[in-house]
Protein backbone atom coordinates (compact mmCIF):
# COMPACT_ATOMS: atom_id res chain seq x y z
CA UNK A 1 0.00 0.00 0.00
CA UNK A 2 0.76 3.36 0.34
CA UNK A 3 3.57 3.18 3.23
CA UNK A 4 6.16 2.47 0.57
CA UNK A 5 4.36 4.51 -1.83
CA UNK A 6 2.49 1.32 -3.22
CA UNK A 7 -0.86 2.02 -1.65
CA UNK A 8 -3.62 0.79 -3.59
CA UNK A 9 -1.52 1.65 -6.91
CA UNK A 10 0.41 -1.36 -5.83
CA UNK A 11 -0.23 -3.97 -8.16
CA UNK A 12 -2.47 -6.39 -6.87
CA UNK A 13 -4.07 -9.83 -7.49
CA UNK A 14 -6.21 -9.86 -9.94
CA UNK A 15 -6.31 -6.92 -11.52
CA UNK A 16 -6.94 -6.89 -15.23
CA UNK A 17 -3.67 -6.13 -17.37
CA UNK A 18 0.14 -5.89 -16.91
CA UNK A 19 1.03 -3.75 -14.25
CA UNK A 20 3.69 -1.49 -16.26
CA UNK A 21 2.58 1.53 -17.56
CA UNK A 22 4.18 2.45 -21.17
CA UNK A 23 4.88 6.54 -21.01
CA UNK A 24 5.46 7.19 -24.40
CA UNK A 25 3.10 8.24 -26.80
CA UNK A 26 4.20 5.19 -29.40
CA UNK A 27 3.74 2.69 -26.86
CA UNK A 28 0.65 3.86 -25.41
CA UNK A 29 -1.60 1.69 -26.86
CA UNK A 30 0.32 -1.09 -25.48
CA UNK A 31 -0.91 -0.45 -22.16
CA UNK A 32 -3.60 -2.55 -20.81
CA UNK A 33 -7.41 -1.11 -19.14
CA UNK A 34 -8.55 -1.90 -15.64
CA UNK A 35 -4.88 -1.87 -14.03
CA UNK A 36 -4.09 0.51 -11.30
CA UNK A 37 -1.36 2.43 -12.81
CA UNK A 38 -3.32 2.87 -16.24
CA UNK A 39 -3.14 6.53 -16.13
CA UNK A 40 -4.84 8.97 -19.04
CA UNK A 41 -2.50 9.76 -21.50
CA UNK A 42 0.85 8.03 -19.73
CA UNK A 43 2.65 11.54 -20.34
CA UNK A 44 5.18 11.26 -23.07
CA UNK A 45 8.79 11.19 -23.04
CA UNK A 46 10.23 14.44 -21.02
CA UNK A 47 7.23 15.69 -20.40
CA UNK A 48 7.88 17.76 -16.97
CA UNK A 49 5.76 18.25 -14.02
CA UNK A 50 3.67 21.34 -14.49
CA UNK A 51 1.87 23.75 -11.69
CA UNK A 52 -1.69 23.21 -11.41
CA UNK A 53 -3.18 24.57 -14.54
CA UNK A 54 -6.97 26.53 -14.55
CA UNK A 55 -9.69 25.02 -16.12
CA UNK A 56 -10.08 25.91 -20.02
CA UNK A 57 -8.16 25.23 -23.06
CA UNK A 58 -9.00 23.44 -26.23
CA UNK A 59 -11.23 20.83 -24.19
CA UNK A 60 -11.86 23.05 -20.92
CA UNK A 61 -10.20 19.95 -18.39
CA UNK A 62 -6.16 20.59 -18.62
CA UNK A 63 -5.77 20.81 -14.75
CA UNK A 64 -3.18 19.10 -13.02
CA UNK A 65 -3.64 14.81 -12.13
CA UNK A 66 -3.78 14.54 -8.30
CA UNK A 67 -1.90 11.04 -7.37
CA UNK A 68 -3.46 8.58 -5.08
CA UNK A 69 -6.86 8.07 -3.66
CA UNK A 70 -8.88 11.47 -3.05
CA UNK A 71 -11.09 9.99 -0.57
CA UNK A 72 -11.61 13.38 2.09
CA UNK A 73 -11.00 14.94 -0.82
CA UNK A 74 -14.29 14.52 -2.26
CA UNK A 75 -15.46 14.90 1.36
CA UNK A 76 -14.48 18.07 1.69
CA UNK A 77 -15.48 18.86 -1.32
CA UNK A 78 -18.92 17.48 -0.83
CA UNK A 79 -18.61 20.31 2.33
CA UNK A 80 -17.39 22.79 0.73
CA UNK A 81 -20.19 22.97 -1.73
CA UNK A 82 -22.75 21.74 0.97
CA UNK A 83 -22.22 24.72 3.01
CA UNK A 84 -21.34 27.08 0.20
CA UNK A 85 -24.53 29.34 0.92
CA UNK A 86 -23.07 30.69 4.07
CA UNK A 87 -20.37 32.36 2.25
CA UNK A 88 -20.40 36.17 1.73
CA UNK A 89 -22.26 36.39 -1.59
CA UNK A 90 -19.19 37.93 -3.45
CA UNK A 91 -17.28 34.54 -2.15
CA UNK A 92 -20.47 32.20 -3.40
CA UNK A 93 -19.82 33.47 -6.99
CA UNK A 94 -16.22 31.83 -6.82
CA UNK A 95 -17.95 28.45 -6.68
CA UNK A 96 -18.93 28.91 -10.03
CA UNK A 97 -15.60 28.96 -11.03
CA UNK A 98 -15.40 25.22 -10.19
CA UNK A 99 -14.15 23.48 -13.36
CA UNK A 100 -16.73 21.75 -15.54
CA UNK A 101 -16.98 18.53 -17.27
CA UNK A 102 -19.16 17.59 -20.56
CA UNK A 103 -19.28 13.73 -19.40
CA UNK A 104 -22.65 13.52 -19.09
CA UNK A 105 -26.02 15.68 -19.50
CA UNK A 106 -26.64 17.79 -16.14
CA UNK A 107 -29.92 17.66 -14.41
CA UNK A 108 -31.22 19.87 -11.53
CA UNK A 109 -29.19 22.26 -9.64
CA UNK A 110 -31.87 22.63 -7.06
CA UNK A 111 -34.53 20.59 -5.26
CA UNK A 112 -34.40 16.58 -5.33
CA UNK A 113 -31.45 15.22 -7.07
CA UNK A 114 -28.66 12.97 -6.97
CA UNK A 115 -25.17 13.40 -6.96
CA UNK A 116 -21.96 11.04 -7.56
CA UNK A 117 -18.84 11.90 -5.80
CA UNK A 118 -15.47 9.89 -6.96
CA UNK A 119 -12.09 9.99 -5.73
CA UNK A 120 -9.96 8.78 -8.71
CA UNK A 121 -6.57 7.22 -8.22
CA UNK A 122 -3.69 8.69 -9.29
CA UNK A 123 -0.18 10.07 -8.51
CA UNK A 124 -0.04 12.51 -11.83
CA UNK A 125 -1.67 15.93 -12.79
CA UNK A 126 -4.59 15.66 -14.73
CA UNK A 127 -2.30 16.31 -17.87
CA UNK A 128 -0.83 13.09 -17.10
CA UNK A 129 2.49 14.55 -15.95
CA UNK A 130 3.86 12.63 -12.96
CA UNK A 131 4.06 14.65 -9.56
CA UNK A 132 7.32 16.42 -8.33
CA UNK A 133 9.06 13.76 -5.74
CA UNK A 134 8.99 15.95 -2.85
CA UNK A 135 5.16 16.42 -3.25
CA UNK A 136 5.25 12.17 -3.80
CA UNK A 137 7.35 11.86 -0.41
CA UNK A 138 5.06 14.32 1.29
CA UNK A 139 1.94 12.55 0.52
CA UNK A 140 3.34 9.18 1.48
CA UNK A 141 3.13 7.71 -1.62
CA UNK A 142 5.66 6.70 -3.17
CA UNK A 143 8.43 7.61 -5.74
CA UNK A 144 8.76 8.79 -9.12
CA UNK A 145 10.27 5.71 -10.27
CA UNK A 146 7.50 3.62 -8.94
CA UNK A 147 4.77 5.51 -10.24
CA UNK A 148 6.55 5.34 -13.61
CA UNK A 149 7.38 2.05 -13.02
CA UNK A 150 3.23 1.30 -12.75
CA UNK A 151 2.01 2.39 -9.10
CA UNK A 152 -1.11 4.68 -9.19
CA UNK A 153 -3.87 4.52 -11.64
CA UNK A 154 -7.91 5.85 -12.60
CA UNK A 155 -9.51 3.47 -10.35
CA UNK A 156 -12.37 5.22 -8.64
CA UNK A 157 -11.72 3.74 -5.19
CA UNK A 158 -14.30 6.57 -3.57
CA UNK A 159 -18.00 6.25 -4.86
CA UNK A 160 -20.65 8.28 -2.94
CA UNK A 161 -23.53 8.42 -4.08
CA UNK A 162 -25.74 11.05 -2.25
CA UNK A 163 -29.43 11.83 -2.74
CA UNK A 164 -30.88 15.71 -1.80
CA UNK A 165 -34.27 15.64 -0.20
CA UNK A 166 -36.55 17.96 -2.85
CA UNK A 167 -36.80 20.39 0.62
CA UNK A 168 -32.34 20.65 0.08
CA UNK A 169 -32.24 20.21 3.93
CA UNK A 170 -32.03 16.34 4.28
CA UNK A 171 -29.57 14.24 2.38
CA UNK A 172 -28.65 10.52 2.90
CA UNK A 173 -25.78 8.92 0.80
CA UNK A 174 -24.23 5.28 0.01
CA UNK A 175 -20.82 4.25 -0.10
CA UNK A 176 -20.20 2.09 -2.77
CA UNK A 177 -17.21 -0.54 -2.04
CA UNK A 178 -15.29 -0.10 -4.72
CA UNK A 179 -14.36 -4.28 -5.08
CA UNK A 180 -17.85 -4.83 -5.88
CA UNK A 181 -18.04 -7.09 -8.96
CA UNK A 182 -20.50 -5.51 -11.49
CA UNK A 183 -21.35 -5.25 -15.15
CA UNK A 184 -20.24 -1.94 -16.99
CA UNK A 185 -22.46 0.22 -18.57
CA UNK A 186 -21.29 2.77 -21.27
CA UNK A 187 -17.61 1.71 -20.98
CA UNK A 188 -15.53 2.04 -24.23
CA UNK A 189 -13.59 -1.26 -24.96
CA UNK A 190 -13.94 -4.93 -24.86
CA UNK A 191 -14.11 -4.84 -20.86
CA UNK A 192 -17.71 -4.65 -19.88
CA UNK A 193 -17.20 -6.41 -16.39
CA UNK A 194 -15.44 -5.98 -13.23
CA UNK A 195 -14.74 -4.28 -10.59
CA UNK A 196 -17.03 -0.98 -10.36
CA UNK A 197 -14.17 1.14 -9.44
CA UNK A 198 -12.46 0.06 -12.50
CA UNK A 199 -15.04 1.28 -15.03
CA UNK A 200 -13.40 5.17 -15.29
CA UNK A 201 -10.13 3.37 -15.59
CA UNK A 202 -11.05 1.21 -18.43
CA UNK A 203 -13.15 3.16 -20.31
CA UNK A 204 -10.57 5.97 -20.39
CA UNK A 205 -7.35 3.90 -21.40
CA UNK A 206 -9.64 3.11 -24.83
CA UNK A 207 -10.68 6.38 -25.26
CA UNK A 208 -7.60 7.66 -25.51
CA UNK A 209 -5.86 4.53 -27.77
CA UNK A 210 -8.58 5.64 -29.80
CA UNK A 211 -7.92 9.14 -29.74
CA UNK A 212 -4.06 8.62 -30.71
CA UNK A 213 -4.87 6.53 -33.00
CA UNK A 214 -7.07 8.95 -34.94
CA UNK A 215 -4.63 11.72 -34.42
CA UNK A 216 -1.26 10.72 -33.41
CA UNK A 217 -0.57 14.76 -32.67
CA UNK A 218 -3.04 15.18 -30.21
CA UNK A 219 -2.10 17.25 -27.16
CA UNK A 220 -1.07 15.72 -24.23
CA UNK A 221 -3.43 17.49 -22.43
CA UNK A 222 -6.21 16.98 -25.10
CA UNK A 223 -5.77 13.67 -24.62
CA UNK A 224 -6.04 13.45 -21.12
CA UNK A 225 -8.67 15.61 -20.61
CA UNK A 226 -11.15 13.50 -22.88
CA UNK A 227 -9.88 10.31 -21.54
CA UNK A 228 -10.96 11.74 -18.32
CA UNK A 229 -14.53 12.26 -19.75
CA UNK A 230 -15.26 9.03 -21.12
CA UNK A 231 -14.12 7.95 -17.87
CA UNK A 232 -16.49 10.16 -16.19
CA UNK A 233 -19.42 9.08 -17.89
CA UNK A 234 -18.37 5.08 -17.57
CA UNK A 235 -18.07 5.69 -14.02
CA UNK A 236 -21.55 7.61 -14.08
CA UNK A 237 -23.34 5.09 -16.32
CA UNK A 238 -22.21 1.79 -14.29
CA UNK A 239 -23.16 3.54 -11.16
CA UNK A 240 -26.55 4.32 -12.39
CA UNK A 241 -26.68 0.62 -13.53
CA UNK A 242 -25.80 -1.13 -10.19
CA UNK A 243 -28.44 1.47 -8.24
CA UNK A 244 -31.03 1.87 -10.70
CA UNK A 245 -31.15 5.75 -9.83
CA UNK A 246 -30.23 8.44 -12.50
CA UNK A 247 -27.29 11.07 -11.52
CA UNK A 248 -27.99 14.39 -11.87
CA UNK A 249 -24.36 15.33 -11.04
CA UNK A 250 -20.80 14.44 -10.30
CA UNK A 251 -17.68 15.66 -8.86
CA UNK A 252 -14.36 14.31 -8.92
CA UNK A 253 -11.31 15.12 -6.94
CA UNK A 254 -7.43 13.09 -6.21
CA UNK A 255 -5.38 12.92 -3.70
CA UNK A 256 -3.27 16.08 -3.86
CA UNK A 257 -5.95 18.44 -3.95
CA UNK A 258 -7.49 16.62 -0.88
CA UNK A 259 -4.06 17.46 0.87
CA UNK A 260 -4.17 21.29 0.05
CA UNK A 261 -7.55 21.64 0.45
CA UNK A 262 -6.85 19.82 4.22
CA UNK A 263 -4.22 22.03 5.20
CA UNK A 264 -6.33 25.11 4.26
CA UNK A 265 -8.99 23.98 6.91
CA UNK A 266 -5.79 23.52 9.50
CA UNK A 267 -6.65 19.46 9.66
CA UNK A 268 -9.57 17.69 11.40
CA UNK A 269 -11.18 15.95 14.24
CA UNK A 270 -11.50 12.25 13.66
CA UNK A 271 -12.19 9.18 16.55
CA UNK A 272 -11.29 6.07 16.98
CA UNK A 273 -12.52 3.08 18.36
CA UNK A 274 -8.94 1.21 18.55
CA UNK A 275 -5.48 2.40 18.15
CA UNK A 276 -3.91 1.89 14.97
CA UNK A 277 -0.36 1.57 13.40
CA UNK A 278 -0.19 0.86 9.81
CA UNK A 279 3.15 1.45 8.08
CA UNK A 280 1.75 1.23 4.65
CA UNK A 281 -0.54 4.20 5.25
CA UNK A 282 1.27 6.10 7.95
CA UNK A 283 -1.58 5.90 10.13
CA UNK A 284 -0.30 5.80 13.57
CA UNK A 285 -2.77 6.90 16.20
CA UNK A 286 -4.43 6.61 19.62
CA UNK A 287 -7.77 5.12 20.49
CA UNK A 288 -10.28 8.14 20.76
CA UNK A 289 -11.00 11.64 20.00
CA UNK A 290 -7.74 13.51 18.26
CA UNK A 291 -7.23 16.70 15.70
CA UNK A 292 -5.10 15.01 12.43
CA UNK A 293 -3.12 17.17 10.12
CA UNK A 294 -3.47 17.69 6.63
CA UNK A 295 -0.67 14.60 6.56
CA UNK A 296 -2.18 12.28 9.14
CA UNK A 297 -5.83 12.97 8.02
CA UNK A 298 -4.41 11.33 4.80
CA UNK A 299 -3.08 8.88 6.19
CA UNK A 300 -6.65 7.85 8.09
CA UNK A 301 -8.85 7.82 5.13
CA UNK A 302 -5.86 6.19 3.10
CA UNK A 303 -5.63 2.71 5.63
CA UNK A 304 -7.02 -0.52 4.79
CA UNK A 305 -4.66 -2.88 6.17
CA UNK A 306 -5.55 -4.05 9.44
CA UNK A 307 -8.90 -2.93 9.78
CA UNK A 308 -11.33 -5.49 10.74
CA UNK A 309 -13.20 -5.48 7.42
CA UNK A 310 -10.82 -3.70 5.36
CA UNK A 311 -11.85 -1.45 1.94
CA UNK A 312 -15.65 -1.34 4.08
CA UNK A 313 -13.98 0.10 7.10
CA UNK A 314 -12.54 1.96 5.22
CA UNK A 315 -15.87 3.43 3.56
CA UNK A 316 -16.75 4.26 7.30
CA UNK A 317 -13.56 6.70 7.54
CA UNK A 318 -14.83 8.26 4.15
CA UNK A 319 -18.03 9.30 5.75
CA UNK A 320 -17.43 10.15 9.70
CA UNK A 321 -14.35 12.51 7.93
CA UNK A 322 -17.52 13.99 5.50
CA UNK A 323 -19.74 14.56 8.97
CA UNK A 324 -16.32 15.88 10.35
CA UNK A 325 -15.75 17.93 8.22
CA UNK A 326 -19.28 19.87 8.18
CA UNK A 327 -19.46 19.83 11.41
CA UNK A 328 -16.01 22.06 11.88
CA UNK A 329 -17.00 24.26 8.73
CA UNK A 330 -20.71 25.14 11.12
CA UNK A 331 -18.85 25.14 14.65
CA UNK A 332 -15.00 26.63 14.50
CA UNK A 333 -15.96 29.82 12.07
CA UNK A 334 -14.46 28.65 8.91
CA UNK A 335 -17.28 30.40 7.28
CA UNK A 336 -17.01 33.39 9.18
CA UNK A 337 -13.30 33.64 7.31
CA UNK A 338 -13.26 34.85 3.87
CA UNK A 339 -9.78 34.59 3.70
CA UNK A 340 -9.64 30.66 4.75
CA UNK A 341 -13.32 30.41 2.66
CA UNK A 342 -11.49 31.89 -0.32
CA UNK A 343 -8.50 29.67 0.22
CA UNK A 344 -11.18 26.64 -0.20
CA UNK A 345 -12.70 28.02 -3.23
CA UNK A 346 -9.35 28.59 -4.88
CA UNK A 347 -8.20 24.63 -4.16
CA UNK A 348 -11.57 23.60 -5.61
CA UNK A 349 -11.06 25.73 -8.61
CA UNK A 350 -7.87 23.98 -9.26
CA UNK A 351 -8.52 20.45 -8.21
CA UNK A 352 -12.13 19.72 -8.41
CA UNK A 353 -13.78 18.74 -11.64
CA UNK A 354 -17.77 18.90 -11.82
CA UNK A 355 -20.25 18.15 -14.50
CA UNK A 356 -20.81 21.62 -16.59
CA UNK A 357 -24.26 21.79 -16.35
CA UNK A 358 -24.17 21.84 -12.51
CA UNK A 359 -24.84 25.20 -11.20
CA UNK A 360 -23.14 25.05 -7.54
CA UNK A 361 -24.43 28.78 -6.80
CA UNK A 362 -28.13 27.56 -6.90
CA UNK A 363 -27.02 24.40 -5.33
CA UNK A 364 -25.32 25.92 -2.48
CA UNK A 365 -28.33 28.85 -2.06
CA UNK A 366 -31.06 25.76 -1.67
CA UNK A 367 -28.54 23.58 0.66
CA UNK A 368 -27.93 26.16 3.38
CA UNK A 369 -29.74 23.87 5.91
CA UNK A 370 -27.92 21.45 5.16
CA UNK A 371 -25.88 19.86 8.01
CA UNK A 372 -24.17 16.50 9.40
CA UNK A 373 -27.01 16.21 11.88
CA UNK A 374 -29.46 15.89 8.67
CA UNK A 375 -26.63 14.01 6.03
CA UNK A 376 -26.98 10.05 6.79
CA UNK A 377 -24.54 7.63 5.29
CA UNK A 378 -24.83 4.20 4.71
CA UNK A 379 -22.66 1.60 2.80
CA UNK A 380 -24.40 -0.59 0.33
CA UNK A 381 -24.48 -4.37 0.83
CA UNK A 382 -22.52 -6.84 -0.10
CA UNK A 383 -23.36 -10.53 -0.37
CA UNK A 384 -20.30 -12.61 0.21
CA UNK A 385 -16.72 -12.75 -1.25
CA UNK A 386 -15.23 -14.63 -4.45
CA UNK A 387 -12.81 -14.59 -6.75
CA UNK A 388 -13.95 -13.76 -10.15
CA UNK A 389 -11.65 -13.83 -13.28
CA UNK A 390 -8.28 -14.57 -10.51
CA UNK A 391 -9.58 -11.26 -8.53
CA UNK A 392 -10.69 -10.88 -5.24
CA UNK A 393 -14.20 -9.18 -5.62
CA UNK A 394 -17.61 -8.64 -3.39
CA UNK A 395 -20.45 -9.76 -4.49
CA UNK A 396 -23.74 -8.25 -4.85
CA UNK A 397 -27.43 -8.75 -5.58
CA UNK A 398 -27.97 -6.18 -8.20
CA UNK A 399 -31.82 -6.41 -7.78
CA UNK A 400 -31.59 -6.28 -3.99
CA UNK A 401 -29.60 -2.74 -4.30
CA UNK A 402 -31.55 -1.32 -6.53
CA UNK A 403 -34.63 -1.89 -3.99
CA UNK A 404 -32.71 -0.54 -1.00
CA UNK A 405 -31.56 2.81 -2.77
CA UNK A 406 -34.63 3.45 -4.59
CA UNK A 407 -36.74 2.85 -1.42
CA UNK A 408 -34.41 5.06 0.84
CA UNK A 409 -34.05 7.91 -2.31
CA UNK A 410 -37.74 7.66 -2.95
CA UNK A 411 -39.96 6.50 0.24
CA UNK A 412 -43.33 5.93 -0.69
CA UNK A 413 -46.03 7.98 1.40
CA UNK A 414 -47.03 5.59 3.93
CA UNK A 415 -50.53 4.99 4.79
CA UNK A 416 -52.14 6.99 8.38
CA UNK A 417 -51.58 5.11 11.31
CA UNK A 418 -55.08 4.26 13.22
CA UNK A 419 -55.96 6.29 15.83
CA UNK A 420 -53.36 9.14 14.87
CA UNK A 421 -55.62 11.70 12.86
CA UNK A 422 -55.77 15.50 13.75
CA UNK A 423 -57.89 14.86 16.88
CA UNK A 424 -54.82 13.29 18.95
CA UNK A 425 -52.81 15.98 18.06
CA UNK A 426 -50.43 13.98 16.24
CA UNK A 427 -49.11 13.31 13.05
CA UNK A 428 -49.05 9.81 11.46
CA UNK A 429 -46.52 7.23 12.93
CA UNK A 430 -45.15 6.56 9.51
CA UNK A 431 -44.13 10.32 9.35
CA UNK A 432 -41.88 10.14 12.89
CA UNK A 433 -38.03 9.68 12.69
CA UNK A 434 -37.00 7.84 15.40
CA UNK A 435 -33.70 8.14 16.85
CA UNK A 436 -31.55 5.35 18.72
CA UNK A 437 -28.67 5.66 21.15
CA UNK A 438 -26.95 2.82 22.85
CA UNK A 439 -26.02 4.18 26.30
CA UNK A 440 -26.08 0.22 27.45
CA UNK A 441 -23.50 -2.64 26.78
CA UNK A 442 -25.72 -4.54 24.19
CA UNK A 443 -23.42 -3.95 21.04
CA UNK A 444 -25.71 -2.99 17.98
CA UNK A 445 -28.73 -3.06 19.91
CA UNK A 446 -29.30 0.70 18.63
CA UNK A 447 -29.14 -0.40 14.97
CA UNK A 448 -31.43 -3.38 16.11
CA UNK A 449 -34.30 -1.28 17.54
CA UNK A 450 -33.98 1.13 14.94
CA UNK A 451 -34.44 -1.45 11.72
CA UNK A 452 -37.27 -3.35 13.91
CA UNK A 453 -39.24 0.39 14.33
CA UNK A 454 -38.23 1.33 10.73
CA UNK A 455 -40.00 -2.75 9.69
CA UNK A 456 -42.61 -1.61 11.85
CA UNK A 457 -43.93 1.53 9.79
CA UNK A 458 -41.16 4.34 11.54
CA UNK A 459 -38.92 6.32 9.36
CA UNK A 460 -34.91 5.93 10.69
CA UNK A 461 -33.42 8.93 12.06
CA UNK A 462 -29.58 8.80 13.38
CA UNK A 463 -28.32 5.89 15.54
CA UNK A 464 -25.07 5.94 17.86
CA UNK A 465 -23.69 5.69 21.28
CA UNK A 466 -24.63 7.65 24.25
CA UNK A 467 -23.02 8.46 27.69
CA UNK A 468 -23.40 5.21 29.70
CA UNK A 469 -26.81 5.00 31.41
CA UNK A 470 -28.50 3.19 33.54
CA UNK A 471 -31.85 3.13 32.42
CA UNK A 472 -33.79 3.60 29.38
CA UNK A 473 -35.56 6.56 28.06
CA UNK A 474 -37.47 8.25 25.25
CA UNK A 475 -38.26 11.45 24.63
CA UNK A 476 -40.32 13.08 22.03
CA UNK A 477 -40.48 16.56 20.31
CA UNK A 478 -43.92 18.69 18.81
CA UNK A 479 -46.37 16.35 17.53
CA UNK A 480 -44.87 12.65 18.65
CA UNK A 481 -45.99 11.94 21.43
CA UNK A 482 -48.66 9.50 20.74
CA UNK A 483 -45.84 7.60 18.79
CA UNK A 484 -43.32 7.99 21.65
CA UNK A 485 -45.46 6.66 23.98
CA UNK A 486 -46.28 3.49 22.32
CA UNK A 487 -42.77 3.13 21.85
CA UNK A 488 -41.77 3.92 25.50
CA UNK A 489 -44.16 1.39 26.47
CA UNK A 490 -41.96 -1.48 24.64
CA UNK A 491 -39.69 -0.49 26.99
CA UNK A 492 -41.59 -0.04 30.15
CA UNK A 493 -40.97 3.62 30.76
CA UNK A 494 -42.83 6.84 30.51
CA UNK A 495 -42.14 9.16 27.18
CA UNK A 496 -41.13 12.84 28.08
CA UNK A 497 -41.21 15.83 26.05
CA UNK A 498 -37.67 17.15 25.20
CA UNK A 499 -37.05 20.79 24.59
CA UNK A 500 -34.04 19.55 22.22
CA UNK A 501 -36.11 17.00 20.53
CA UNK A 502 -37.08 18.27 17.05
CA UNK A 503 -40.51 18.36 16.35
CA UNK A 504 -42.28 14.82 14.78
CA UNK A 505 -38.88 13.15 16.22
CA UNK A 506 -38.61 10.48 18.80
CA UNK A 507 -35.17 9.96 20.78
CA UNK A 508 -34.68 6.44 22.23
CA UNK A 509 -31.69 6.11 25.30
CA UNK A 510 -31.07 2.75 25.57
CA UNK A 511 -29.80 2.00 28.97
CA UNK A 512 -28.05 -1.11 30.39
CA UNK A 513 -31.53 -2.63 31.04
CA UNK A 514 -31.96 -2.99 27.45
CA UNK A 515 -33.16 -5.51 24.90
CA UNK A 516 -35.06 -5.47 22.22
CA UNK A 517 -38.69 -6.05 22.33
CA UNK A 518 -40.79 -7.63 20.52
CA UNK A 519 -41.28 -4.71 17.77
CA UNK A 520 -43.57 -5.05 15.38
CA UNK A 521 -46.67 -2.66 13.62
CA UNK A 522 -49.19 -4.81 15.44
CA UNK A 523 -47.60 -4.40 18.99
CA UNK A 524 -47.55 -0.58 18.27
CA UNK A 525 -51.13 -0.62 17.19
CA UNK A 526 -49.81 0.49 13.39
CA UNK A 527 -51.17 0.05 10.45
CA UNK A 528 -49.18 -2.44 8.57
CA UNK A 529 -46.71 -0.22 5.97
CA UNK A 530 -46.17 -1.69 2.66
CA UNK A 531 -43.11 -3.82 2.51
CA UNK A 532 -40.04 -2.05 1.91
CA UNK A 533 -36.00 -3.41 2.12
CA UNK A 534 -34.42 -2.34 5.22
CA UNK A 535 -30.81 -1.60 5.29
CA UNK A 536 -28.42 -3.94 6.75
CA UNK A 537 -27.09 -3.32 9.75
CA UNK A 538 -24.69 -6.30 10.10
CA UNK A 539 -22.19 -7.96 8.23
CA UNK A 540 -19.16 -6.33 7.33
CA UNK A 541 -20.59 -3.63 5.76
CA UNK A 542 -21.59 -2.29 8.71
CA UNK A 543 -24.92 0.45 9.60
CA UNK A 544 -24.86 4.25 9.13
CA UNK A 545 -22.14 6.54 10.65
CA UNK A 546 -23.44 8.60 13.00
CA UNK A 547 -22.65 10.80 16.05
CA UNK A 548 -24.26 12.66 18.33
CA UNK A 549 -21.07 15.64 18.68
CA UNK A 550 -20.38 15.70 15.12
CA UNK A 551 -17.81 13.33 14.88
CA UNK A 552 -18.52 9.76 14.71
CA UNK A 553 -16.35 6.88 15.94
CA UNK A 554 -14.96 4.26 13.35
CA UNK A 555 -12.51 1.55 13.20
Amino acid sequence: MAGSGEGDGQPSTGRPGPRQESHSQQNRSQQRPGQRQGQPGGGRVGLAPRPPLRPGGPVGRPRPRRPGRAYIGTCVLAALILVASAFAYRTVRAVAGIGSSNAISSGPSTGAQNILLMGIESRRYWNGAILPPAILAQLHAGSAQAVANGVGGNDTNTLILIHIFPDGKRAVGFSIPRDDWVQFADTIGPQQSGKIDQAYGVSMFYREQQLSQQNPNISQDSLAARGNEAGQAAAVATVERLTGVHIDHFAAVNLYGFYEIAKVLGGVEVCLNHAVDDPNSGADFPAGYQHLDAAQALAFVRQRDGLPNGDLDRTHRQQAFLDSVIHQLRTEGVLSDLTKIQALINVARQYVITDSGWNLLDFAAEARNLTNANLVFHTLPISGYAVIDGQDANTVNAPYIRQIVNATFYPKPAAHASGTGPASGSVSAHDITVDVFNGGQTEGLAHSVSAALVSAGYRAGQIGNTSPRATTAVLYGRGAQRSASKIAGLFDVSAVAGASIPADHVQILLGADATLPAITSTSLGLSSPSPSPVIPTAGPQGGAVAAKNGIPCVN
